[in-house]
């Protein structure tokens, strides 16, 4: 191991997993802002639902924690019934298995020496820890490194469905890497296939979502079955998320789920739809940043202390919660300008006011600890530990 890479390791050894009690509990109107801040109640029902939801349908899930990047709320979902957990990465992998959790699943391919050992290294630890593969050089890569420490590393196959991402293309060329996989590579074990279809999760309106899941689903399922004609085993079949996971469960082809964003919901998959509506509201918003109004520079706006910095957006932009006829624009990287409309309620200087990220998963890469709440009052801090794990 290079020097990096151990430097790498050991730094994993100083970030704090568990939560931080408070001494004394904190309002959350006395929170420093911007501040990200969780509704317990609605985080409690959002991850109840859905695990109660997939067991209904004899369907396991398997939590990406490239979302929330937490161990506390990773180890929450696991003491829920969830099966395992998602990794998009090798280093988020690496303070996940630290903090002691061993069900891991690394959803992105690897190519490079260096990564190969950081995962050997990974399995070495823990039997249960799983890698996806997409080409046949990479699973011979991974095959050398695995004979090399004496190990059997299980490995699935990440099937493209069409996004261009990653993956190798469903059919014949996917057959022809499980054989390789189960033939010619003694060190890997073949757990199964990976189709995450990523490009339909936010597409708008349910019924145009359903169909063109189902569509591109369709692939992913008849790979498999060409597998198991050519008697090659495919206990796992992973994949879906939180915006086709009630078409997933009407499907019934997925063994497990790779659901994320349902514990804390944003403005983004709010807005693509749901059976019976314009919003997507299975699931609560239970996500925050808490942020302070801070100058007023003209009667019709109104400035506040959280901007690009402090809430990441792909195409959408930050709500008020629960206040209408106002309007969010970023004002650059630590201010926000609302536009007051015709404001539901007066918003004054010094009010302190929760906001709905358009995006959760980088808006919460940008902060080193959660504020979760009840009753308006934080009693313990839960730390990001897999914020800036990029690598």
């Amino acid at each position: 191991m290079s020097t990096l890479q151990q430097f790498l390791r050991n730094s994993i050894n100083h970030i704090p997993f568990d939560p931080i009690k408070l001494d004394t509990p904190i309002p959350l109107n006395q929170l420093p802002t911007p501040a990200l801040i969780i509704d317990l109640d609605k985080y409690d029902l959002n991850l109840a639902k859905m695990q109660n939801h997939l067991a209904s349908h004899d369907m396991g899930l398997r939590c990406h924690t490239k979302m929330h990047k937490c161990p506390t709320i990773a180890k929450k979902q696991l003491a829920l019934g969830a099966q395992g957990i998602c990794c998009a990465t090798v280093s988020e992998a690496e303070v996940m298995q630290a903090s002691g959790i061993n069900q891991i699943l690394i959803t992105s391919p690897i190519v490079t020496p260096e990564k190969v050992d950081r995962v050997i290294a990974l399995a070495k630890h823990s039997s249960k820890l799983e890698i996806v593969v997409d080409y046949i050089d990479g699973a011979s890569l991974l095959n050398a490194a695995a004979a090399v420490a004496d190990i059997k590393l299980r490995v699935l196959i990440d099937l493209d469905p069409g996004m261009g991402r990653t993956g190798i293309s469903p059919g014949p060329k996917a057959l022809l890497l499980a054989q390789h996989i189960v033939y010619h590579c003694p060190n890997l074990e073949f757990s199964g296939l990976q189709m995450y279809i990523g490009n339909c999760m936010h597409t708008l309106g349910f019924e145009k979502r359903s169909k063109k899941y189902r569509d591109l689903l369709q692939q992913g399922i008849d790979t498999k079955e060409l597998l198991e004609s050519n008697d090659i085993a495919v206990p796992v079949f992973t994949g879906g998320g939180t915006g086709t996971y009630d078409i997933d469960s009407s499907i019934g082809a997925l063994s497990d789920l790779q659901a994320g964003s349902y514990a804390f919901m944003d403005v983004e998959y709010r807005d693509i739809g749901g059976q019976h509506g314009d919003h997507f509201d299975d699931f609560a918003p239970s996500l925050f940043v808490l942020s302070t109004a801070i100058s007023k520079p003209q009667d019709l706006l109104i400035t506040f202390d959280a901007g690009i910095k402090s809430l990441a957006t792909d195409t959408s932009y930050p709500e008020l919660k629960n206040i209408k006829g106002v309007k969010y624009h970023f004002g650059g990287d630590e201010h926000g300008i609302v536009q007051l409309d015709n404001p539901s309620q007066e918003i004054v200087l010094g009010d302190k006011l929760p906001i709905i990220p358009p995006h959760c998963d980088p808006t919460v890469n940008l902060y080193d600890f959660y504020y979760p709440f009840r009753n308006g009052v934080v009693e313990e801090i839960w730390p990001i530990s897999a914020r800036g794990k990029s690598q």
